[in-house]
């Protein structure tokens, strides 16, 4: 696999750093990203990663564009409104890079589906709405030991993470959240959220993605960053591995 000429100009910015550079162009042109959700989330991660050069998004969401989501889901149009996400995003990120290739998996990700969904990822972006499907996806990319980026916003706050809970000193998702499926969250829809909050948190999963690709810089596993909008304040806090963790358990 090369770089055709007019890729070599689409991503001159990209080879010229360092940290990157032709042979780190190449790994993401090779490279399958997994995003679990095409709403605020995944709408300017699936951007983001198509205007990088990742080879390959595999999409999946069973969701349907409304007026609603057009406040802050930047993908989408006024005339998407009524079609599927996945479908429309699939149309946007061609739109960006016609070379890369968009899977579309139309279903609503569960603990029973999210291996076969997620495999063959070199990544997973997990920006879902659903405690209950977060848990199926980290438990899934835990199973099969990919990188897992996880995203979330509400209202003027955000967090990314980075899990790879297989190795011994980094933790998984449950090492945070712990084991309780039945835990309910607050939705966009009843709590709000600042449209450009999920622009920026789903742009910082985007780079998370691109640095598990091809690393740069330091490590962001074992580390939560939370961004607090209404109070500008970023701090970055460190994940312990949780030694009672039911995970650590089962692939110890």
């Amino acid at each position: 696999m090369t770089l055709e000429p007019d890729e070599l100009a689409r991503y001159a910015r990209h080879i010229v750093l360092k940290e990157i550079g032709g042979a780190g162009q190449l790994r993401l042109k090779r490279a399958t990203v997994a995003l679990v959700g095409a709403g605020g989330i995944g709408s300017p991660a699936i951007q983001y990663l198509a205007g990088a050069g990742v080879g390959r998004l595999i999409l999946i969401d069973d969701d349907r564009v409304d007026a609603s989501n057009l406040q802050r889901q930047t993908i989408f149009r006024t005339a998407d409104v009524g079609t599927p996400k996945i479908a429309a995003a699939a149309r946007a990120a061609t739109a960006i890079n016609p070379h890369v290739a968009i899977e579309q998996r139309p279903v609503r990700l569960d603990r029973d589906n999210a291996p076969a969904l997620l495999g063959g990822a070199d990544v997973v972006i997990d920006g879902s709405d659903s405690f209950d499907t977060r848990l199926a996806v980290a438990d899934a990319a835990l199973g099969a030991r990919i990188p897992l980026v996880s995203a979330a916003v509400g209202q003027f706050e955000g967090q990314v993470a980075v899990y790879r809970g297989w190795e011994a000193d980094k933790p998984c998702y449950r090492c945070l959240v712990g084991d309780d499926p039945a835990r309910e969250g607050v939705s966009c829809a009843e709590d709000g959220v600042l449209g450009p909050m999920v622009g920026m948190i789903g742009s910082l999963a985007a780079l998370e993605a691109i640095r598990a690709i091809v690393p740069f810089g330091e490590d962001p596993a074992g580390k939560l960053l939370l961004a607090d909008l209404l109070y500008f304040t970023f701090r970055t806090i460190r994940l312990p591995k949780d030694p009672g963790c039911r995970c650590r358990i089962t692939t110890g």
